[in-house]
């Protein structure tokens, strides 16, 4: 599906994700082993590219003096309930945008994707909604608020015993081992791709939309 394509062209451009340590990460304890806080949540992001759109009046003309809107979005936050088998998070977020002609009211709809993302590459699911923003007469900028929610099968979610004892088994100065990184293994690393999973939030821009913000 070419809408489906254009996630993936934007997924694949994403070179970082902001983020700091949480749930989802591993810390060092205060041994030699390394204990897991790994959550079956997870983490939420705006894949590079996604998070600004720009629109303009006339079609073709994508100089500064045609910028009709321009919106960004802020403040994505997560709330996570994993009671269940069927782990559900909801992000929500702010839309700030800004038209350049303030005359008249208006209503401004502009679309977003969200995105579950498995092992950084593998697309699980998407949906696509609108967030509408009101300008009114004489006002330059306006805001909305949006969330996005999805389901994740906590059993794809949660690393093998085998893997967890493997990673948070604590070792002691002396041992044969002491000195060897468990994230170093092939197979530890592979579980723990298999086991991450995103929950990615952006404007769905078409390709010529993806290509001005990669540029300017």
């Amino acid at each position: 599906m070419r809408s489906r394509t254009r996630l993936i062209s934007a997924v694949a451009l994403v070179a970082a994700l902001s983020g700091c340590a949480s749930e989802g990460s591993l810390v060092v304890d205060e041994t030699v082993g390394i204990r897991s806080v790994l959550s079956s949540c997870p983490t939420v992001g705006i894949p590079e590219y996604t998070g600004d759109i720009t629109t303009f009046r006339t079609a073709g003309d994508r100089s500064a003096a045609n910028m009709d809107v321009t919106a960004t979005i802020t403040n994505l936050r997560e709330t996570c309930d994993e009671s269940s088998e069927r782990v559900y998070a909801n992000a929500t977020f702010d839309v700030l945008a800004r038209r350049t002609d303030t005359r008249g009211a208006r209503t401004v709809t502009l679309p977003y994707f969200s995105t579950v993302v498995r092992g950084g590459t593998a697309v699980q699911s998407k949906r696509v909604g609108n967030v509408t923003l009101t300008f009114a007469d004489g006002q330059e900028r306006a805001q909305a608020s949006a969330q996005a929610g999805a389901f994740i099968n906590r059993a794809e979610a949660t690393l093998p015993a085998e893997i967890r004892e493997r990673i948070t088994r604590k070792r002691k100065a002396g041992d044969i081992d002491a000195a060897l990184d468990p994230l170093a293994d092939t197979e530890v690393r592979e579980a723990l791709r298999r086991a991450s999973f995103e929950l990615l939030v952006g404007f769905q821009l078409d390709q010529s939309q993806l290509a001005y913000n990669a540029t300017r």
